[in-house]
């Protein structure tokens, strides 16, 4: 277990499989090595972003058998499917958060006091990650198309990590143009970002590294330009993160 609080944040973080639909690729087992687990990992699995959907479950649960892994999932519909959830996530050497509707997703940890349970796992120093709304709910928010196809901000996330976060970035031009102005009209500090394929590593509130599991792409770094605000008082600037390996 790391020696103080560690996240990290994904964009991108599934394969196209060989033997199943998807693959976990190698930042999703740069986070079971930022666990430090041995033996075989034990990962607690959160769907609750797209409602705790059975094909997706069985979908990663297989993936990550072929990773020699074991997935353990924390469901909540329609009812947490272990009695003691804190005690179980808690058993776990790692937590994974699925991709889908951030908004959602906060809503219901927040009914089922997961917001505080997962701080103190922070706190105690065991690994969070997740991918997309998996990432973006540890932060203060970000842009988000939980509402529609027009994205809407979010800031109202677990504030874990007091910053913004954008994810697929590059991907769509809206998520990036909303960040940004949310940075400049000065509702975070500062907003960290990750085009598909990059990983986002935290330890304590500061970031630690980007890192990356494919050529050609970038982390973000956006901030309010001191004494300005407004939707174009930010500057932003590319991070070149370190390449995994396969």
């Amino acid at each position: 277990m790391p020696e103080e609080p560690t996240i990290i944040g994904v964009s991108g973080v599934y394969h196209p499989g060989r033997r199943c639909n998807v693959e976990f690729g190698p930042l999703a087992a740069h986070a079971v090595e930022l666990s430090g687990a041995t033996g075989t990992p034990k990962i607690g699995y959160l769907a609750t972003a797209c409602g705790d959907q059975e094909a997706r479950l069985a979908q990663r649960q297989e993936a990550a058998r072929l990773r020699g892994w074991r997935l353990n999932p924390l469901t909540l519909f329609m009812m947490p499917n272990v009695d003691d959830v804190e005690g179980y996530l808690f058993d776990q050497d790692l937590i994974w958060v699925d991709g889908g509707s951030v908004v959602n997703l906060l809503a219901v940890w927040r009914a089922h006091g997961l917001d505080e349970i997962f701080r103190r796992l922070w706190l105690s120093g065991k690994v969070l990650g997740g991918v997309s709304a998996g990432s973006m709910c540890w932060h203060a928010g970000g842009a988000t198309d939980s509402f529609g196809p027009d994205l809407r901000p979010c800031i109202n996330g677990l504030g874990f990590l007091p910053w913004g976060n954008g994810v697929h970035y590059g991907v769509n031009p809206q998520r990036r143009e909303l960040l940004c102005r949310m940075v400049g009209e000065g509702l975070f500090p500062k907003a960290y970002s990750s085009e598909n394929g990059v990983g986002i590593v935290y330890r304590g509130t500061e970031v630690s590294e980007f890192v990356c599991d494919r050529p050609d792409v970038y982390g973000w770094v956006t901030e309010q330009v001191p004494g300005k605000e407004g939707p174009e008082a930010f500057h932003e600037e590319p991070i070149t993160p370190r390449r995994l390996p396969d």
